[in-house]
């Protein structure tokens, strides 16, 4: 039986709870030759309520794997990862989840597909779509409400993949490399936006990208994952610029520059191992040429 006294000190403690806690989180997976491959490997990674962390490293080295066990889609093979003081056995709660490529529904206007979510929760019609008019506003879409996505251009996409999110309120906002298909400028418009939107609500963010100026330019902190295979955390870096931040700007300051060279030096070497796990010559008997 649990006391009054108890249940207010297990509400505490969820509440001082970190976000993301990984501890010696492995993940491997089944290839298709029946192999096993170790993307992460006894990876250690706390986010903190309200922080803003971007992961960067080379390519391969399992940053999006980190956000597919934060947000439940991939289980891990070994180690613990617990989301807001609870162990993630499926789907986070309390979680959204920009990809790369955006996922608005091609047949449903901007107002239909802002609104979803709040109706698949079950939220009255009327409702979901005067909080999906609020949302649209927010991101500077109004009067694109009955637009259909081809009908937008890729800035205003994203504007919509945002305003999906934020109209449910999360706690965890995980994205994988939102921005990276859009031109330099509508990017770093969009990183300005997203701050803005993010310092209204202030969830905690993890945000993957190969771009060191976008994640120095957003984060709180900036952690460096190895190259590949069996990666793993190699550097964290406090981001220590202050707020509030306009993208556009922020990287002509002085102590941005700086810590710019000192990530890069983590970064530089792994993006090497990388490179040169990719470009290895390989004899005609599969073994690698001298």
């Amino acid at each position: 039986m649990t006391t009054v006294s108890e249940s207010r000190t297990n509400g505490r403690a969820a509440a001082t709870s970190a976000a993301i806690e990984m501890t010696a989180a492995t993940k491997r997976f089944r290839t298709p030759d029946g192999s096993s491959y170790t993307a992460l490997k006894n990876l250690d990674l706390r986010v903190e309520r309200g922080e803003f962390c971007a992961i960067v490293g080379p390519t391969g080295c399992g940053k999006s794997t980190a956000l597919t066990l934060a947000a439940g889609m991939e289980k891990a093979s070994e180690g613990s990862v617990r989301v807001f003081g609870k162990e993630v056995q499926g789907i986070t709660p309390k979680a959204g989840f920009m990809f790369q490529t955006d996922a608005i529904l091609p047949w449903q206007s901007v107002l239909e597909n802002v609104a979803a979510g709040p109706r698949y929760r079950g939220v009255a019609k009327a409702t979901a779509y005067r909080d999906a008019r609020d949302w649209i506003r927010r991101v500077g879409l109004a009067g694109f409400e009955s637009n259909f996505p081809h009908q937008l251009s890729g800035g205003m996409r994203k504007r919509v993949a945002l305003a999906q999110n934020l109209i449910n309120e999360p706690e965890l906002l995980l994205m994988d490399e939102p921005f990276s298909a859009l031109d330099v400028q509508t990017r770093a418009k969009m990183s300005t936006e997203l701050l803005n939107l993010w310092e209204q609500s202030k969830p905690a963010v993890v945000f993957v990208t190969h771009d060191l100026e976008e994640a120095i330019a957003l984060a709180d902190k900036v952690v460096v994952l190895t190259a590949g295979p069996a990666a793993s955390i190699k550097a964290t870096f406090t981001i220590d610029l202050p707020r509030p931040r306009v993208v556009q700007e922020i990287r002509f300051d002085k102590k941005f520059n700086e810590i710019y060279q000192n990530i890069w030096e983590a970064l530089r070497e792994e993006v090497d191992i990388a490179y040169a796990q990719t470009t290895r010559s390989v004899a005609p008997d599969g073994k690698e040429a001298e």
